[in-house]
């Protein structure tokens, strides 16, 4: 064969190699719109459900009861799993919070409102937490990465301004309203935390207590609580991933500061 040839193969093969690349780089540009696309659209359906009003009512005993906005009844004719809501002040986190009775890792890829394939998942937590929020410890999770959807603005908690300006994030239930005090948001390891300490052990939930105030972290704000959690105290841990770090994960933590009742 002679060099010409072999040249006009070359660029052949050549040709057809940057073809190859041109049409991978434009479906997994197109499936990262797409999947943003979905989850925007999935956040619009969930806040058409939410009721905007606030008020409060005079209970029987005299005690306040405030309104729950959250159509507790209506988000569980589509989900059953549908437990709870969070909303963190400052942030796109305004979602309801799921847990499957048949996989942990259901909520990775499906939506919280009628359990269809979602690339950007739900926020949920695992089985090996309750439901009730009495757990000594609850981790929920939630994706980083799809737009500003889920967990992703979480990372507003780097900015040590807006750490210091947003000191609370809000757990709606169908009977409460919990209002968690912003202990410390952090870099953290991939461990699975559930797993790797038994909360049930005094001192290991102690170490925890003590590790959350002060955590050995490049990346961290932490909240002078003006006093030191206890054994009785009730945490709940957001827990997200960080861009292009797969071993990492950035956690914001709180402790449970007021227990309202609903109506």
């Amino acid at each position: 064969m002679s060099e010409n040839a072999n040249n006009k193969n070359k660029k052949a093969v050549l040709l057809i190699i940057a073809l190859v690349l041109i049409l991978c780089g434009v479906s997994i540009l197109g499936y990262h719109l797409y999947s943003d696309y979905r989850a925007k659209q999935n956040d619009n359906e969930i806040s058409s459900i939410v009721s905007s009003t606030q008020d409060t009512l005079e209970g029987t005993t005299g005690e306040k009861a405030v309104k729950n906005p959250i159509d507790f009844k209506s988000l569980r004719k589509k989900n059953s799993d549908i437990y709870a809501w969070i909303k963190v002040k400052g942030t796109k986190v305004d979602y309801p919070i799921v847990q499957s009775q048949q996989s942990d890792e259901m909520y990775l890829k499906h939506s919280a409102i009628d359990k269809s394939w979602l690339a950007s998942g739900a926020i949920y937590t695992e089985m090996v937490n309750t439901t009730s929020f009495e757990d000594r410890v609850t981790l929920i999770y939630g994706h980083n990465g799809y737009s500003d959807t889920m967990f992703t603005t979480l990372h507003r908690f780097e900015q040590k301004d807006f750490f210091d300006k947003h000191k609370t994030f809000i757990i709606y239930t169908p009977k409460s309203k919990l209002t968690y005090k912003i202990v410390s948001a952090f870099k953290y390891d991939d461990r699975h935390i559930m797993n790797s300490f038994d909360f049930q052990n005094d001192d290991v939930f102690e170490e925890f207590l003590e590790m959350i105030q002060d955590p050995v972290s490049s990346n961290k704000n932490v909240r002078d609580m003006k006093r030191k959690l206890e054994l009785d105290d009730n945490i709940v841990v957001l827990s997200t991933c960080i861009t292009n770090q797969r071993s990492s994960r950035y956690l914001v933590c709180g402790v449970l500061e007021k227990n309202e009742k609903t109506y």
